[in-house]
């Protein structure tokens, strides 16, 4: 086989991590992971970062890699795995990517532009009005400038917000321009996969996990970073409501049924994203369809 990356993408909840691992077995190889929040060294329960032992049994990259303190970007991803694949090659043939982040995922597949130079006053300026204004302010301010990242990307999220807004000032262009422009030729052969199930199973996976999560200990995992919650890594579902449970805006019991509520949302936008991509050769996350889809490819 020449030297092959098979990107294992998905909505949250469909089984990536395990059936990603038995692929690695099954290759002798190693893992990439794509997803823009296991990465962080103080995350755990709530990104759903593999467990202990899965990390044992196949050595993963760009999990526990960084810190909260830390920025890091899709431009940043695409220049860690770049260097990952590589080291992975060196082993084996085949090296495997598997995540949720479609933006990472199409990155490392196509590359990324430079996104423009943003001043320091644009910066400030829009800081300056969001702190006054809060978030209803920067979802007007990205609507009105951006609409075509405001129909298509995180608008809970302020600091995804703040960026759409600071490049479209900058450059007059919107951020989804620049990070859809063109592809990058790659050394190494693709094969894109994606998973997917019926809905409703979907969806009790998700309700699942968020239970389980809490049983595991995502409240007080939470309780320790109230600190940093202003992080960008930090706005994520899961750790948002429950952030306002502990600023006692809403109850234990509406921050669970609120963090299930809006991780369904999440993975409808995860597919919606996957979905525009046709490259991605869809099945269940099934071992055995999983490898004659590889074969096929």
């Amino acid at each position: 086989m020449n030297k092959t990356c098979i990107v294992i993408s998905g909505p949250t909840a469909v089984g990536k991590t395990p059936l990603a691992i038995s692929v690695a077995k099954y290759f002798s190889t190693q893992i990439i992971s794509s997803d823009s929040r296991q990465c962080y060294k103080e995350l755990s329960i709530g990104v759903a970062k593999p467990s202990q032992e899965e990390l044992t049994s196949v050595p993963h990259y760009f999990v526990n890699s960084h810190t909260i303190h830390e920025s890091v970007n899709a431009g940043i991803f695409e220049k860690y795995a770049l260097e990952k694949v590589q080291e992975i090659f060196l082993k084996s043939d085949v090296a495997v990517i598997v995540g949720g982040t479609g933006l990472y995922t199409k990155t490392f597949c196509e590359g990324i532009d430079q996104l423009p130079i943003v001043s320091s006053s644009i910066r400030e300026d829009i800081i300056s009005n969001y702190e006054k204004g809060g978030l209803e302010w920067l979802q007007i301010e990205v609507k009105k400038n951006d609409p075509l990242y405001f129909s298509k990307g995180e608008i809970h999220n302020p600091h995804r917000l703040i960026r759409a807004l600071e490049v479209v000032m900058s450059s007059g262009k919107s951020i989804v321009e620049f990070q859809t422009k063109k592809s990058h030729t790659r050394d190494f052969k693709i094969i894109q996969i994606g998973l997917e199930l019926p809905r409703e199973e979907l969806y009790q996976r998700i309700n699942g996990r968020v239970d389980q999560m809490i049983l595991e200990g995502l409240e007080e995992e939470v309780k320790n970073l109230i600190a940093y919650q202003e992080l960008n890594a930090l706005q994520t579902v899961g750790y948002r409501e429950l952030f306002d449970y502990f600023s006692e805006k809403i109850s234990l019991q509406k921050a669970i049924e609120s963090i299930k509520i809006n991780t369904r949302h999440y993975a409808k936008r995860q597919m919606t994203w996957f979905k525009k991509d046709g490259s991605i050769k869809w099945t269940s996350p099934d071992f055995d369809k999983v490898l004659h889809l590889i074969s096929e490819n």
